[in-house]
């Protein structure tokens, strides 16, 4: 019986501890800068997010692999995979042929910023401790003499990433891991790693604990003070974070009723980053800096980020979907990316639920994004062109959705009815009826893309809009139609 209990305690339920819940509560910012930051933010809607680091050699799951969990994630195919340390030295090793010598950021801005994305995140340091920036607090970087990338002159490839982005107007943000399994205080090489969380008791060893303290916020304060403005700061591995006794007894507490598929067998250890002070001071060098401390419950944690999936319903606070395009978080051989019909109804259901989207593109290990990434954000820029005033500085507006039709709406009271096309069709229909919201007497409709005012009456509960026969036959753009209506009943 003690061993069931103990299991049921060490076993925790995976969408818990990995993402965070359309019903955990929000802490509202406080700071006006942030908060007008977090309007601006509000208002982009569509940004790319990219993992990348001397992994993407072999094609696998990035840093997971070298976290002794017994995952298909965690799984181990390259190298020595027989013997967990001897993987570990040759998945370290990787940073000696890590050269991806076709890198050109300026490239994939041009694609994202065509796309109308408006903010990058870019992988900065994931868990397994290999930096993409020239740090000074460690030899395990993109720029150590000992990766043949550290002589090509873009080596710094964080500086070069947010250069370019920057150049075409989007914002910079930089995916950070708190956890750091390369380093000797977070996992001390005197004791065996047992999960994915530091590998000793930081109860039982202050100094230790306090050095990596100490090293993750030099390293958050590099990217905030040499890099640039710095827009976004966003934190992964929420189980290291600050819990009291109290904290961890009642989320064994909410794990008991969790009871479930897919468990991730890891403890809750108090790891106290000092989140707090951390964030004071990386605001002290970026003002009005929006961080993201995920899965942590609290202030620090200014929008949340559903993983890989988009919420059933509008959520009544900031968030952001990060979803992969095609292949995985990381690169993969050959990966199959999802079509531009889908991207776009993504995007259109994201807004019309209040969030924005964030989406993966994983670089190659020479440098260079696939085919698949560029036509994909093609056909998405050939959507926005038409039809980003539906999209772009809009809020949800219940109930965001009617049948086939998303809503948004501008603050300005301006309402889209966005039709999202079945795959069978590709043209529009001849009426379009809607009951949950109504247009005012003198409100002007039209189809975005086309200047002429469409025709519309009341009908019962609701109305009918009439799209013309020309219009229907030749319509402005694929997959989805926007159906601009100037101003409507109860909401301006």
């Amino acid at each position: 019986m003690k061993r069931i209990i103990a299991l049921v305690f060490t076993c925790i339920f995976i969408t818990t501890l990995a993402f965070p819940q359309e019903s955990e509560k929000y802490v509202p910012e406080t700071d006006p800068l942030v908060l007008e930051k977090l309007e601006q933010w509000q208002d982009m809607k569509f940004g790319l997010l990219m993992h990348w680091g001397a992994y993407s050699q072999w094609g696998i799951v990035e840093s997971w692999s070298i976290c002794p969990e017994d995952y298909g994630w965690c799984e181990r195919k390259k190298g020595s995979y027989e013997n967990y340390f001897d993987y570990v030295k040759d998945y370290e090793n990787l940073k000696t042929t890590f050269n991806p010598s076709k890198f050109d950021p300026d490239k994939w801005a041009e694609a994202a910023k065509n796309a109308g994305m408006k903010y990058v995140v870019f992988t900065t340091k994931h868990h397994d401790g290999f930096c993409m920036f020239d740090t000074k607090y460690t030899d395990y970087k993109i720029t150590d003499p000992a990766c043949p990338f550290n002589s090509n002159p873009k080596s710094n490839i964080t500086t070069e990433i947010f250069d370019s982005f920057r150049n075409e107007g989007l914002w910079a943000g930089a995916y950070f891991s708190k956890p750091d399994w390369h380093c000797d205080s977070y996992w001390d090489p005197y004791f065996p790693p047992m999960d994915r969380n530091v590998n000793y008791d930081p109860g039982a060893y202050p100094e230790k604990w306090e050095k990596y303290v100490d090293f993750t916020h030099n390293q958050i304060m590099e990217l905030c003070t040499d890099y640039g403005d710095l827009d976004i700061l966003w934190l992964d591995g929420g189980w290291v974070c600050k819990h009291s006794k109290d904290d961890i007894r009642n989320i064994y507490s909410d794990r008991l009723k969790n009871v479930g598929s897919g468990f991730i067998k890891t403890d809750i250890i108090n790891q106290n980053i000092k989140m707090d002070d951390l964030v004071v001071k990386a605001r002290r060098a970026q003002p009005g800096l929006i961080v993201v401390d995920r899965a942590v419950h609290g202030k620090n944690q200014n929008y949340l980020t559903p993983e890989n999936r988009v919420p059933k319903v509008a959520l009544p606070y900031p968030w952001e979907s990060c979803i992969i395009a095609g292949g995985g978080w990381s690169w993969v051989p050959n990966p199959k990316f999802m079509s531009g019909r889908q991207l776009v109804h993504m995007l259109v259901d994201i807004v019309a639920k209040g969030g924005n989207l964030l989406l993966n593109i994983a670089p190659s290990p020479d440098g260079t994004w696939p085919d698949g990434a560029y036509n994909l954000l093609e056909e998405m820029g050939d959507w926005m062109r038409i039809n980003n005033e539906a999209i772009y500085e809009t809020r949800s507006l219940e109930p965001y959705k009617e049948g086939q039709v998303c809503l948004t709406q501008k603050k300005d009271g301006t309402v889209y009815a966005i039709y999202l096309a079945d795959e069978s069709e590709n043209t529009i229909p001849s009426k379009i009826w809607l009951s949950s919201i109504q247009p005012k007497k003198d409100a002007k409709l039209t189809l975005l893309g086309s200047d002429k005012a469409l025709e519309w009456e009341l009908s019962g509960n609701g109305f009918y809009v009439d799209i013309p026969e020309k219009l229907r036959k030749n319509p402005p753009c694929k997959y989805a139609w926007v159906i601009e209506i100037s101003v409507v009943e109860g909401k301006e």
